[in-house]
């Protein structure tokens, strides 16, 4: 596996500096922020970034992510425009030696939490979501917004897209994805471009939106839909795992070959459909890092993994769930467990 971090360029307060300081930090998970969702990323902007990375002595391991435009996905009118840049997106970062690209299929909200900063016993803070307060929640009225979210749409046109996808069968926005696959996977295929599918964060409805990438049955459905090994998964383990029915070792066995991307991070279980994020560590969470771990390198995963969402600690101010100090202390923990497993490995496995 290659360990890897996430950089929002260069108005991250986290510097390329700060990062490869990390033990074992070989990869960087990038994008271009600027450019709207839908529009073509011109070549030479993508070698602009990969040249800021590889003189920190890294390199980009994927790009998280290429924004996939809402016409997309409500499988409006002017998709099929909308598509033919996305692939012309797929050639142009291809031409320049990156070869994985995380995306989402999330209608209209990416990742969602009720609190950026909620407490933890120990004097951090941390993402959390809870269920009741979510519910109480008009995502119209501007009350809850997240980094990462698209902020363009005007109010109206916010309602509008939100009336469409409340009206929209969940089999519909699944269809709307596999029509999405069935046109980008062959260039995918062509350019030897690994596709990495992200979970929805939270994996169940919110807002009345539906949702379609949320446990194992999607899982396979997707990948046997467009039968590529460049069609896979982002595993992110607090996504999936936020929902206590989700065995992720299972899903692990039953995405091996298709997993192109891990983000890992450990999440404690508040309530039926409620969670907070804490440390890594496994007995800090409800989920087991060292068995999701051992099951990675079992099914012979070795693309890029990142410390997902951190806390807030020693004081540290910055992009909530961004910091620099916890996903450093996450990404060392992840270190010790695999090399832990490597080194105990009968077959010999090195990383």
């Amino acid at each position: 596996m290659q360990m890897s971090f996430r950089w929002y360029g260069e108005g991250d307060p986290i510097s390329l500096t700060d990062i490869k300081q990390i033990p074992n930090m070989t990869g960087i998970v990038t994008a271009i922020y600027d450019i709207p969702a839908g529009e073509v990323w011109p070549v030479e902007r993508i070698k602009e970034l990969k040249k800021a990375v590889e003189k920190e002595g890294m390199e980009i391991a994927i790009i998280e992510s290429v924004p996939v435009h809402e016409d997309i996905k409500m499988g409006a009118a002017k998709r099929d425009h909308w598509i033919a840049n996305y692939q012309q997106t797929i050639r142009n970062l291809a031409s320049v030696g990156i070869n994985r690209i995380c995306y989402n299929f999330m209608p209209v909200f990416d990742w969602t939490r009720t609190s950026l900063s909620a407490p933890l016993s120990d004097g951090s803070n941390s993402l959390a979501y809870d269920e009741k307060v979510a519910g109480n929640i008009d995502p119209l009225s501007g009350e809850l917004v997240l980094p990462g979210w698209d902020l363009s749409y005007q109010i109206d046109d916010l309602r509008r897209i939100m009336d469409i996808y409340k009206d929209m069968p969940e089999q519909q926005l699944f269809d709307n994805l596999i029509y999405f696959l069935e046109k980008i996977i062959p260039v995918a295929d062509e350019e030897k471009v690994y596709m990495a599918i992200h979970p929805d964060d939270p994996p169940w409805s919110i807002f009345g939106l539906p949702r379609v990438v949320i446990n194992k049955d999607s899982i396979a459905k997707i990948i046997s839909s467009v039968d590529s090994k460049y069609n896979g998964i982002t595993f992110c383990t607090g996504s999936y795992g936020a929902d206590r029915n989700n065995e992720l070792c299972e899903m692990i066995e039953a995405a091996k070959g298709r997993i192109h991307f891990v983000h890992a991070r450990n999440i404690k279980w508040t309530g039926e459909k409620s969670f907070q994020e804490t440390s890594h560590l496994s007995r800090d969470g409800s989920l087991d890092m060292v068995a999701i771990l051992k099951k990675l390198v079992e099914v012979s995963f070795d693309g890029p993994i990142r410390p997902d969402h951190g806390r807030m600690i020693w004081g540290e101010k910055g992009r909530p769930g961004y910091g620099l100090y916890d996903r450093a202390l996450g990404a060392t923990y992840l270190n010790g467990i695999l090399d832990t497993i490597y080194h105990h490995t009968e077959e010999g496995v090195e990383s």
